[in-house]
């Protein structure tokens, strides 16, 4: 085979790519499950890499998903997504104009950057955090500094005052903290709100909030940022505790209409898929399977916490569906023996985290096989 074209293309294609993209790290999804089943020999991988619920999704929604593909595949879905945006605007006491639909919240994340971020902006997040939070800024050419935590995975305040005071365009804040599962409490937000300029836009985002709200530390972002005259959002979505992460749909709520239609300048016009505007609807009415996905997560982050702690193993504690574990040693080693068994974790390889993997729980049975392997792992030495 005469590879000498693909190779003339490579060499004329790379000069195009701007320095900010050529740069940047690929998202890590994890390990592919085909292929951790072709190395392990397991009859049924178990896939804790991406913090998708195990406990499916509400029966409505399901069967709203399957009505909306029987009836509409060859017709584009409605692109201003008005239903449901008044449907989360009734659970929210918001007006409809100030709700953003997205194809997951990380898409509105994107949208963020495409709409405000100019090349030599600031950006301030936390670390260690989600890592679209910086590279969607750094597509844009912005500057991101990121807050560490504490030795402790506590929160630094004089840490986020000082970044602040540097004049932020745009702030990042996860509540609760991907990959820890830590919570801020009321007060530690309000540092933070009170620090970010008021000529930043501030961004709360509460992907796991639906988990958090069973801890009594947890504020509920929204209702912190409602009544201020500032730039805020708040994001959330149906990807996590609602079960939605095959069909992708998210939502912020602004606090006014013109950072909505800055966004549906920047956005594709039909962004949120029919089948997933349905399925998000029903969902937002079945409260009774939101919580019972819920409680079920809290019985099962307490147990595998406590049973990994017994274990010798370093556990931060956990208001999520997810556990960020210090294994000891390098973690993409950790991971690799885990995938010989048939589990799929994230190794973390964010600077200074090297040690720990983020684990989302499954069902009983397999958090079990879980911590067996993983302990095995960890007692036996270095792999």
């Amino acid at each position: 085979m005469n590879h000498a074209p693909a190779a003339a293309a490579t060499a004329a294609t790379t000069p195009l790519i701007r320095a900010e993209v050529a740069g940047l790290p690929r998202y890590d999804p994890g390990a592919d499950p085909d292929e951790v089943a072709a190395l392990s020999g397991a009859r049924r991988v178990i896939k804790l890499s991406n913090n998708e619920s195990p406990f499916g999704v509400s029966p409505a929604a399901a069967e709203a998903a399957g009505r909306s593909l029987a009836d509409g595949l060859s017709r584009y879905p409605d692109p201003t997504g008005r239903r449901l945006a008044e449907a989360v605007g009734r659970s929210l006491d918001v007006p409809a104009g100030r709700v953003v639909l997205g194809n997951g919240s990380e898409n509105i994340l994107q949208l963020l950057c495409q709409a405000v971020l100019d090349p030599g902006d600031l950006v301030v997040t936390q670390a260690p955090g989600f890592s679209l939070h910086e590279t969607f800024p750094r597509v844009m050419g912005a500057r991101v500094e990121k807050v560490p935590v504490t030795a402790g995975f506590g929160f630094d305040a004089d840490a986020w005052r000082a970044a602040l005071a540097a004049g932020p365009k745009l702030v990042f804040l996860a509540n609760p903290c991907n990959p820890t599962g830590a919570v801020l409490d009321a007060g530690q937000l309000e540092v933070v709100v009170a620090a970010t300029p008021r000529s930043a836009l501030l961004v709360l985002d509460e992907a796991y909030g639906e988990f958090a709200r069973t801890d009594p530390g947890y504020p509920d972002g929204l209702e912190a940022l409602r009544g201020l005259d500032r730039p805020w959002i708040v994001l959330r979505t149906f990807s996590k505790a609602y079960g939605l992460a095959g069909i992708r749909v998210g939502y912020g709520i602004a606090s006014d209409t013109a950072l909505i239609q800055a966004l549906d300048r920047v956005r594709t016009p039909y962004h949120v898929n029919r089948p997933a505007q349905e399925a998000a609807i029903a969902a937002l009415g079945d409260h009774r399977h939101l919580a019972e996905t819920v409680r079920r997560t809290g019985l099962e982050i307490a147990r595998v916490t406590g049973r990994l702690r017994a274990a010798g193993l370093g556990v931060v504690p956990s208001s999520t569906n997810f556990l960020f574990i210090d294994t000891g040693r390098r973690s993409a080693g950790v991971a690799r023996e885990l995938h010989r068994a048939g589990v799929i974790v994230k190794a973390w390889q964010e600077p200074g985290y090297e040690n720990y993997i983020r684990a989302s729980l499954s069902t009983p049975g397999d958090n079990d096989v879980f911590v067996r392997c993983l302990t095995e792992i960890c007692a036996k030495g270095k792999p």
